[in-house]
């Protein structure tokens, strides 16, 4: 008989080893090795047996070895060490402890958690990034809160069929089996946070508190007894369901996430957020839910509160592909929103506004999120440089009349944990040979002098650990799918760890391009059986449940891989998750990457297998595009500009073989007299020193935190100080601006001395404006000036703000200025009048701009 119902039960522990609790409930020991070790020694067996889960460990340890443990004083003393240790970490100041001005708290919101294969809460990059967000800002001190869904059902497991097709389970997660605690009211009861759904019904849910380090982490489950059954489904699993579904999860992680951190911070004593952070658009209501709450609590108006929510929200974009942008039905929307729903003073048009796709080429049927986040957030930044050129361009219709460049979406590159991901091998000859990185960050460059016998010898452990679990993997996979023992006994000999070997693993969107590789199978059977310098490749990935061509490209790869001749060269491994992305990174030669660019918004698995002393070999997008350099590993040509799909794969499937056995195999196999791979180990020595400190997540929460967190609160203080005078005067301005600026024109534009201009001379130029009643402190009146092309557009433009000099009788305004004229050349120049106050974050936030009626101003005359 089947159980109808799966719980949990804890161990009670001994009272001498009370402390492995709170070890346990921390999750810092998903990337403290010294922890780890403890918990391996309670039961190493076992410990393998439960996948190196510490809650499973005590769950299932029998009452005899714990009594033994409690009289073990070895073990004791190093519990109590570790328990020292812990504690000293979660209280010692660290590098945001050193600033003078920072945010007193941030928000952070996202939809998926990836912090150990321990807490399924991910299913892929977003997730994995948002996890080492955390663990980094507890690391440096950051004072963060995290808030996210508890699902029930995770994402998925993923098997295979006998013909290597995806199979999806869905294993129901008992909260008390994971490495949280349920928060509490302080007489008790349990914390509950509700939205308001139509027809008089509430959304239910309780919150779940995890500690990674220094970060609590607020995660949401409403799997709770006041709600109905579909209620309670609504957490049921990441990215699950359509329609209302996801948009009841995106409800309640937006605005139930705020009423959560409300409540733990008055139940902890925890600093308010000044700022918060939307992890892309699934999160976007939590921008409502504050302007309800200033509505509400302090009296503003909707606009006034608008300003003060946008001055204190970042926002983050994670796609340049226009389907990973959640959009529901306008009228879906409103039915959430409106009628009986609709708040005091918070109207369903408005909102729906906020979510309006009103610009060219946009739906006006749909309710787009990503646009809702950046109208609610003063500051907006892509994942990579790349992403955020694509960014702007993707996003620009909602800053009209602006250039691409001047949209305001600036970018931070991703970076990677790097405890979480570098092999415990590579971080302890790095504390042998060059302790400063370890101890400080510093001193990168000094992985040149460490010895290359010694990196060899690293770098083939962790490949052959990747070999081993490979083969387990395997076996596991192929006993599923039905193959008896006889059948399999060829696994024991699959892979070498002495041979090059690839790694591929990610989400598998048709972008990704899984079976670009297979592209020419017998090319690629030629490489994988070079008598002389084979190759190996180990791959992964997971398509969405609702992806059948995902599916169809993760079976073609698997039909490839079952061929006798090849399967002990190339091998897919399934149900991807963090224990074997580790392995992956760590234990691989090179990295592939080769989505179609610039579809890719940053990717960080090259960057973890580049800290693990792995080359990459990649098209030139996300991150790889800004620091490729020609010595850190190997580019693939890319045919973007071509605009047939068929031709494109096939010149870029042909560079991507040629590249393999031309130049990454014949560098691998280049073997000096003493069998070391010299120029090999010259390139992964570079690649460490100097991508090391770019790819941290130390350098990008410390970019995060300068350039975005720090402002965005010194902007949401401005907005609240004195009863929030700053928001009200300043939505009173915008409300002034938008009335008058129909009528703002530039009516007349002169300029003096275009005749026969040289270098370092001056163009002046004259500007009459009207400004419809307009004050002149309330605009900049500029030039636009710079090289310009064969269309007569102004490539990479300077820009002048002219001084008014005299008021006509007319009203009209009089204003002069004199362009530098630094260069020779084709040049020319234009006018526009755009808003101006010290609160805007820049020129082009509230898109509105004014230009000449015509070419005015423009000269095309050749500089001397």
């Amino acid at each position: 008989m089947k159980a109808i119902r799966r719980f949990t039960v804890r161990t009670v522990l001994p009272e001498p080893l009370r402390p492995l609790e709170e070890l346990i409930l921390n999750l810092r020991w998903s990337w403290h090795h010294e922890t780890l070790d403890l918990f391996r020694e309670v039961d190493p067996v076992l410990w393998e047996r439960v996948r190196h889960d510490p809650v499973r460990l005590l769950g299932e340890i029998t009452p005899e070895r714990l009594e033994h443990l409690a009289h073990d004083r070895r073990f004791l003393r190093r519990l109590h060490d570790a328990s020292d240790e812990l504690r000293e970490y979660l209280t010692a100041p660290r590098w945001f402890q050193s600033l003078g001005e920072g945010p007193r708290a941030v928000a952070y919101f996202s939809p998926e958690y990836g912090i150990t294969a321990a807490l399924p809460q991910y299913s892929g990059g977003l997730g994995i990034l948002a996890g080492d967000h955390l663990k980094t800002a507890s690391d440096m001190g950051v004072p963060i809160i995290g808030v996210g869904l508890l699902y029930r059902h995770g994402y998925f497991s993923q098997s295979l069929s006998p013909d290597g097709w995806q199979l999806e389970r869905y294993p129901p997660i008992d909260p008390n089996g994971l490495p949280l605690t349920l928060l509490h009211e302080e007489n008790g009861d349990p914390v509950r946070v509700s939205i308001g759904l139509p027809h008089g019904h509430d959304l239910h849910a309780q919150v779940w508190l995890a500690r990674v380090g220094r970060v609590p982490q607020l995660l949401l489950d409403s799997d709770v007894e006041d709600n109905d059954q579909a209620a309670r489904d609504i957490t049921d699993r990441l990215y699950g369901g359509g329609g209302d579904h996801r948009l009841l999860q995106e409800m309640l992680l937006g605005i139930g996430g705020v009423r959560a951190i409300r409540a733990y911070c008055r139940i902890s004593g925890h600093p308010a957020p000044e700022v918060f952070h939307t992890n892309e658009g699934h999160a976007g209501f939590l921008g409502l839910e504050r302007i309800r709450e200033l509505v509400s609590e302090e009296g503003l108006g909707f606009e006034e509160a608008l300003e003060a929510t946008r001055a204190g929200t970042v926002f983050t974009t994670h796609t340049p592909v226009p389907a990973g942008i959640d959009r529901f039905p306008r009228e879906l929307v409103q039915r959430y929103f409106g009628g009986p729903n609709e708040e005091h003073h918070v109207p369903v048009e408005r909102i729906l506004e906020l979510g309006a796709e009103n610009y060219p080429d946009g739906d006006p049927t749909v309710f787009n999120m990503a646009v809702m986040g950046m109208r609610l957030a003063q500051r907006v930044n892509g994942v990579s440089t790349l992403h955020g050129e694509v960014s702007r361009e993707m996003f620009g219709g909602l800053w009209g009349g602006f250039d691409t460049a001047e949209v305001p979406i600036g970018s931070i590159t991703n970076g990677v944990h790097a405890g979480t991901w570098v092999g415990r091998e590579i971080l302890e000859l790095a504390a042998r040979e060059v302790p400063s990185i370890v101890e400080a960050g510093q001193g990168w460059e000094k992985v040149r002098d460490v010895s290359e016998r010694e990196m060899w010898r690293v770098r083939r452990v962790l490949r052959e650990r990747l070999v081993q679990e490979a083969r387990n993997r395997l076996r596991e996979s192929w006993r599923g799918r039905g193959a008896s023992e006889a059948e399999i006994t060829w696994i024991d000999e699959a892979l070498d760890p002495d041979v090059l070997t690839i790694g591929f693993a990610r989400r598998v969107p048709s972008y990704k391009r899984l079976t670009l590789m297979m592209h020419d199978p017998e090319r690629l059977r030629a490489l994988l059986l070079d008598p002389e310098r084979p190759v190996q490749i180990v791959i992964a990935g997971k398509a969405h449940p609702a992806d059948e061509g995902g599916k169809r490209l993760i079976q073609d790869i698997v039909r490839f891989a079952d061929a006798e001749d090849v399967r002990h060269r190339i091998v897919f491994l399934p149900d991807y998750d963090m224990a074997l992305g580790r392995l992956l990174v760590q234990g691989c030669d090179v990295w592939l990457n080769n989505p179609l660019r610039p579809l890719e918004a940053c990717g960080t698995s090259g960057m973890k297998a580049a800290l693990n002393g792995g080359l990459n070999l990649s098209v030139r997008d996300g991150w790889w595009d800004e620091w490729y350099d020609g010595q850190n590993g190997w580019a693939i040509p890319s045919a973007d500009g071509l605009s047939g799909p068929e031709r494109r794969d096939a010149l870029e499937a042909a560079a991507l073989y040629e590249l393999i056995e031309d130049h990454v195999s014949v560098v691998f196999y280049d073997r000096d007299a003493s069998g070391l791979p010299r120029r090999w180990l010259e390139m992964v020595k570079h690649t460490i020193a100097t991508l090391g400190p770019k790819v941290l997540a130390t350098r990008m929460l410390r970019d995060y935190v300068m350039e975005y967190y720090t402002p965005a609160a010194s902007s949401a203080r401005a907005m609240s100080e004195d009863g929030y005078a700053g928001a009200r005067a300043l939505a009173s301005w915008k409300q002034r601006i938008l009335k008058g600026w129909p009528g703002v024109a530039v009516e007349h534009v002169e300029s003096h001395g275009e005749e026969s201009p040289h270098v370092g001379t001056r163009l002046e130029v004259r500007v009459v404006v009207d400004l419809n009643g307009l004050e002149p402190s309330d605009v900049a009146v500029e030039i636009a000036y710079g090289r310009v092309d064969d269309s007569d557009a102004i490539v990479e433009p300077s820009y002048l703000e002219l001084s008014c000099q005299e008021t006509a009788d007319d009203g009209r305004l009089r204003y002069t200025g004199e362009v530098p004229l630094v260069r020779s050349g084709a040049f020319g120049y234009s006018v526009r009048v755009v808003p101006r106050h010290p609160k805007l974050a820049n020129r082009a936030e509230m898109g509105l701009v004014a230009l000449p009626p015509a070419p005015h101003g423009m000269t095309n005359g050749v500089l001397r």
